[in-house]
């Protein structure tokens, strides 16, 4: 099973139920918009990962609108643009605003599948990284904290040396004594 939910936006119903079968067959979870408020609707109550909407729809929403309103909402989230050649410029220009792709009328769901893939490969790779550093902070806060006890260790351990070592240089004191108060330095050591 595919691990994204995709959003397809388009106001033409033959092209919604043809994405949506498509889709579902390659076991991606699909979410259905016929206009750009509903899809916008859906992107505010829904996980969406990736949303494939229609460039030119009528109303005051299009593709652009619910690129701009998906970005807002969620920086990571995928957008690809369905176009109509004559608005490729439109769709190169949405780009520069976030979009990851866009897709020609009739889609060619073989360049479809190629970019879902290559979007969850990235989702899959980001994720992995975020659990690698993740893990590297968890190891870089152990290893700071046990390079501290060490620290600690080392010092008490000076200190107990230089006990022993006062101890032993005494003039003051006859050997036995220097024995005995050495190992109680030794023995008390905590």
């Amino acid at each position: 099973m595919n691990n994204l939910t995709i959003l397809v936006v388009d106001d033409d119903p033959v092209i919604r139920k043809l994405l949506e079968q498509r889709l579902i067959r390659e076991h991606y979870d699909v979410l259905l918009a016929e206009d750009g408020q509903k899809g916008n609707d859906l992107l505010s109550t829904n996980h969406i990962d990736v949303v494939l909407t229609d460039l030119m729809m009528p109303g005051d929403i299009g593709g652009i609108e619910v690129l701009e309103f998906a970005k807002e909402l969620e920086r990571n989230i995928d957008v690809i643009l369905i176009t109509a050649h004559s608005s490729i410029d439109t769709a190169v220009e949405a780009m520069k605003k976030g979009a990851s792709d866009y897709l020609e009328k009739p889609i060619n769901f073989t360049e479809l599948f190629l970019r879902l893939e290559k979007i969850s490969t990235m989702r899959g790779l980001l994720r992995s990284a975020q659990d690698l550093r993740q893990a590297m902070d968890v190891t870089e806060s152990t290893a700071a904290k046990t390079i501290q006890n060490l620290e600690v260790t080392a010092a008490t351990l000076q200190d107990q040396l230089d006990s022993i070592e006062t101890i032993l240089t005494s003039d003051t004191m006859i050997a036995e004594e220097k024995v005995s108060d050495s190992l109680n330095v030794i023995l008390n050591w905590k």
